[in-house]
């Protein structure tokens, strides 16, 4: 089976709450020019320190000026997780129209006036960290006053819309994203500061780079790259020796909804290598949800959608269907709650899933069951039908959506 393995893949081969309780205007899309215009063009994988430093000028001499016509300065962001300023096309995933509606985060409302406040603070570390070469994670920068910022998910918020309102990617802003990814399988590269990694599989996997866009002379043979949800099922196929038994191969985790560096990871390999990027997920409304955030992107960060996606990716399982082909017993699987149900009609009402005519048919099969089911149902069947059956044969015979 394995031998054949290469040839049969070969053929196939093709963010943050928003607060809606701020004292904001918003401003319809295209009422003042070039105010939320955020073409994808305008994002690029790195701008340079002189160019960052400028942006951030130009905002500072914003405020400065309307203080001196004695008018309150206003901070314009964009609506990032707005559906109206969404878009999707099939080659990239959900990305930004070129004029979106904004909303105003005024210096003269009680409401607003802290976030106001927060992202100048921001907007200086920031500055002060392009001027003198350094960088900090997400987490340094609340930890460094954490009664001023609140909560991670304030600090979260802010740099998104602070990289959005500019056009720089969070890396250009020396912004680093905690890691909780891991990789693993026939890859090896070198880290931007001269390490050499190499993810051989073995009983433990290598973290995601916390500076993907850093590393270089990447070597692989691997036929394909498999995104697994969970890092439970993950290590499963580690310790299976999964990555070599069948065909060499890339695998990734991102332990759930996957950070910033892991989604950054699988479009840097797939770039790469242009090899086939399959996801083996939860027959859940949650795992669908994960899937869609690797091959579609998510709102939130569809300003970036042209770094992160990978619009090839395709569903390899666990498919509702298989619950029924595979004879699984009913025994493991899970009613779907309310709150399933509710993100399941929310992704069947998503542009992309009119595209996607057999993803369609799973959902509704999944709706019409009212049952969801893990990945580690299948040891029901046995405890290593997962690596010795079931993707053996969904690779071989191309039971991939």
């Amino acid at each position: 089976m394995a031998s054949s393995l290469p040839g049969r893949l070969g053929w196939s081969a093709s963010g943050a709450t928003e607060d809606h309780s701020l004292c904001s205007s918003e401003v319809p899309a295209g009422n003042e020019a070039g105010l939320g215009e955020t073409s994808v063009s305008a994002h690029r994988s790195h701008v340079p320190s002189s160019e960052v430093l400028e942006a951030i000028e130009n905002v500072i001499q914003d405020v400065f000026e309307s203080l001196s016509k004695k008018q309150a300065p206003v901070l314009t962001v964009t609506r990032r997780s707005d559906w109206r300023n969404i878009e999707f096309k099939d080659s990239v995933g959900l990305q930004m129209v070129p004029y979106c509606t904004t909303k105003q985060i005024r210096s003269d409302c009680p409401r607003s006036a802290t976030k106001f406040a927060l992202m100048l603070k921001i907007l200086s570390m920031i500055y002060k960290m392009v001027q003198s070469n350094t960088y900090a994670t997400k987490r340094d920068i609340y930890y460094s006053d954490t009664q001023l910022f609140g909560s991670q998910s304030v600090v979260d918020n802010i740099i998104n819309d602070i990289s959005c309102m500019l056009k720089i990617p969070r890396r250009s802003l020396h912004i680093l994203s905690t890691t909780k990814g891991f990789v693993a399988g026939n890859l090896s590269y070198t880290e931007e500061d001269g390490t050499k990694v190499n993810c051989t599989c073995g009983a433990t996997a290598v973290t995601v780079p916390s500076n993907v866009q850093g590393i270089k002379n990447l070597n692989s043979h691997a036929k394909f790259i498999l995104i697994v949800e969970k890092d439970a099922t993950f290590q499963r196929l580690l310790d299976d020796d999964f990555c070599i038994k069948l065909s060499p191969c890339i695998m990734i985790t991102g332990r759930g909804i996957p950070d910033l560096n892991t989604r950054l990871l699988v479009r840097k390999l797939w770039d790469t290598f242009q090899i086939p990027v399959f996801t083996l997920m939860d027959a859940d409304p949650h795992g669908i949800e994960i899937m869609c955030i690797y091959k579609y992107g998510s709102v939130s960060m569809s300003f970036e959608a042209h770094h992160l996606t990978v619009p090839s990716v395709k569903w390899l399982g666990l498919l509702p269907s298989d619950l029924k082909r595979l004879n699984i017993c009913k025994d493991v699987l899970i009613p779907l709650t309310k709150q399933d149900q509710n993100k399941l009609a929310s992704i069947q009402k998503r542009p992309y899933i009119a595209c996607q005519p057999m993803w369609k048919k799973e959902l509704e099969i999944m709706a019409a069951s009212k049952m969801k089911a893990e990945i580690q149902a299948l040891t029901s069947l046995s405890s290593d039908y997962l690596s010795r059956v079931y993707l053996p044969n969904k690779l071989q015979f191309g039971g991939w959506l």
